[in-house]
């Protein structure tokens, strides 16, 4: 049986290496093929080598990370479901403050455990269409890891392309940070403006 930390490392890392392929995810043929998949993260996997190659300090491959977030996934979507059923009586400028925190924060969580990835690889099984888009099955290996399947979710609901969730061995990676930042809500006494503070505070 796996330890929490165990999970908790491989949430993280996945996050990380899902993020970059959301930034490569800008055709609109990328996943109608297994060998079009599989080529695409085998550029992602280079691609995060070059980053963590590039002698950067943390902080810069952090801002690079939050660059890379911000253009390709779809953040707007993804920080409503985060946000929950909030996201329908907050304030449009409360929600894009949300937005906007939510992206330094899964940039801050994500983009630190680039060093971490260093060793690992990426095989694509399969590609299928799914109802919002395209659901792209993987088997990642990191070092010191026994293999396990993720599955990459993209769709072209912004009219491009883009990654907007992942399941790590069936859990869903969207839900786990809907429910962290609802933790993170009861702990600042449901107020919404605190929450985002803090969130603010962990970008």
């Amino acid at each position: 049986m796996r330890s929490n930390n165990q999970f908790t490392r491989r949430v993280c890392l996945t996050g990380t290496l899902a993020t970059a392929f959301a930034a490569l995810v800008t055709s609109p043929a990328l996943a109608l093929t297994e060998a079009g998949a599989r080529g695409l993260v085998e550029k992602v996997v280079a691609e995060i080598n070059r980053v963590i190659a590039s002698g950067q300090s943390e902080g810069a491959m952090i801002r690079d990370f939050e660059k890379l977030f911000t253009t390709y996934a779809d953040v707007p979507i993804m920080a409503r479901y985060a946000l929950g059923a909030d996201a329908r009586t907050v304030s449009s400028s409360q929600l894009q403050r949300f937005t906007n925190a939510f992206s330094g924060y899964i940039a801050n969580k994500y983009g630190r455990r680039f060093r971490e990835f260093i060793g690992g690889e990426v095989s694509v099984n399969s590609a299928r269409p799914i109802k919002n888009g395209y659901e792209v099955r993987s088997t990642v290996k990191l070092r010191g890891e026994s293999p396990f399947e993720v599955s990459f979710l993209v769709s072209d609901r912004s009219g491009r392309d883009r990654f907007y969730n992942m399941f790590i061995e069936g859990v869903n990676l969207l839900l786990t940070e809907r429910t962290e930042i609802g933790a993170l809500l009861d702990k600042n006494g449901g107020n919404v403006d605190k929450m985002i503070a803090a969130l603010e505070g962990m970008s």
